[in-house]
């Protein structure tokens, strides 16, 4: 259970800084809302996972989640540049989370 929070949290995470972006570009409320409650439910879920994994392993898997799915999410959604070296460097933090799962104890 521990990892699905872990998971959670991460794509909140995601949510919250997608809807940045929508605040960004389209200045209308409704995003602030949705940056509230992304942030807060994996903050939420991020601690529930520090409950029984360590701190190190919960923040880099967090925050890998978070910068691989939300570098992901503007390749696709925001039409940002998808080129060779910004792929490989999303598998690169894909793959260390997998090690870090891989290892945890």
């Amino acid at each position: 259970m521990t990892w699905l929070y872990l998971i959670g949290a991460g794509i909140f995470e995601m949510i919250g800084v997608s809807m940045i972006n929508e605040w960004i570009q389209k200045r209308v409320v409704w995003p602030l809302f949705m940056i509230a409650a992304g942030f807060g439910a994996s903050f939420f879920l991020l601690s529930l996972a520090m409950q029984t994994l360590p701190m190190g392993t919960a923040y880099a898997v967090w925050t890998g989640i978070g910068a691989a799915g939300s570098a992901l999410f503007g390749m696709l959604w925001y039409k940002e540049p998808a080129n060779t070296g910004r792929l490989i460097s999303i598998a690169v933090i894909l793959a260390s989370v997998v090690g870090l799962k891989l290892i945890a104890p």
